[in-house]
């Protein structure tokens, strides 16, 4: 079974999630910051952002939009990435919201890690609900592909939903569907932990084609077997442990044609080793390890998947998508901020085997 992508449409790419505003102190910690950089981010519009700006594509955002002061930062942004804007709108009250969560990520530094912690009090995305959008009238536009993810699932008891519906009538248009496992402890810790997520999950995953996440995120978000999350002895850039977990995979999830993760092995907070692995349309594929001087690490993830969806939206072969997704996802972390400032080319002679040289 291959990917049976729309070979043009209104959009290229649409996804659904929540937008946030990153505060970001640079090198120092929280306890003595007082300057802060704001990035928009948002683990979907990321990937919808990048295809817009670096790879060219014709993208939008399904979200959540509350008319104060930071909503219109965060519209601005979105509008200065090209990416069209899909809103649910919400009024302020003036004191407590609904609010535009907030993100607060240091980026460390040598042995010292990041540190992210979160204030997604009254944020107006997790009051979205089935019904919030007519995605029958939205897909007969022409969208090629549909994408979400964990992060959005996990922040109240409709937003899973939301996914669900949206992902059948993307189905029923003909649209490829995508989601990032994203499992993040301190989210579903909320609403159930594990059992909560995976019971949601596997919903939204029977309806995808492709699907984004590592080992943890196969095992805690979805149950799949697998060496202990705590302990493992394997190297983190063996790609063998996850490409033996993707039968259990397709056994459970027949529809799924593509598989795909980053690997990665951390020395210090500024040298990592980067890879990736995939499966696709029944190959299996192991990228390139590469020496990355790491700027910040937030959004490269999102870098890789972004990428790898242009290689299968622009035809290109399995292994030349997956290394795309590798090297616009070790680009990514050479800039600050979660969203690209990468160009197509770039992107393309790394992919090839390009070096830092200066180019002239």
């Amino acid at each position: 079974m291959t990917l049976q992508i729309k070979p043009e449409g209104h959009l290229d790419f649409m996804a659904l999630g929540a937008l946030v505003l990153r505060l970001d102190p640079g090198l120092r910690p929280f306890h003595t910051a007082r300057d802060f950089e704001a990035h928009v981010s948002g683990g979907e519009y990321n990937c919808a952002a990048n295809l817009s700006d670096c790879f060219q594509l014709k993208t939008g955002i399904a979200s959540a939009m509350v008319d104060y002061p930071l909503g219109d930062l965060i519209r601005r942004s979105v509008r200065s990435m090209g990416v069209t804007p899909l809103y649910k709108d919400f009024d302020h009250n003036g004191v407590t919201g609904p609010n535009m969560a907030t993100v607060f990520s240091d980026r460390g530094q040598g042995v010292r890690p990041p540190v992210v912690f979160y204030n997604r009090s009254n944020e107006a995305a997790a009051a979205l609900k089935p019904g919030d959008f007519n995605w029958q009238e939205i897909f007969s536009r022409g969208i090629r592909w549909f994408h979400s993810g964990g992060i959005f699932a996990a922040l109240s008891e409709t937003t899973g939903e939301v996914i669900i519906e949206a992902m059948k009538a993307a189905r029923e248009a003909g649209t490829v569907t995508s989601f990032d496992l994203n499992y993040r402890e301190k989210l579903w810790n909320l609403r159930g932990g594990p059992e909560k997520a995976r019971d949601v999950f596997h919903r939204i995953v029977e309806q995808a084609d492709v699907l984004v996440g590592n080992e943890e995120d196969l095992q805690m978000g979805l149950g799949i077997k697998g060496p202990s999350v705590t302990q493992k002895e394997h190297s983190s850039l063996d790609p063998e442990t996850f490409l033996s977990m993707i039968d259990d995979v397709r056994q459970r999830y027949p529809r799924m044609k593509v598989v795909a993760t980053t690997l990665r092995d951390v020395s210090s907070t500024n040298r990592h080793r980067w890879s990736a692995a995939a499966w696709i349309h029944g190959e299996s594929l192991v990228a390139p390890v590469c020496e990355l001087d790491v700027l910040d690490r937030v959004g490269g993830g999102d870098g890789f998947a972004s990428g790898l969806f242009y290689g299968l939206l622009s035809g290109q072969s399995p292994e030349n998508a997956l290394r795309t997704g590798w090297a616009h996802g070790a680009l990514l972390t050479t800039f600050p901020g979660d969203t690209t400032m990468a160009n197509r080319e770039q992107v393309q002679a790394f992919a090839a085997g390009g070096s830092a040289r200066i180019q002239r």
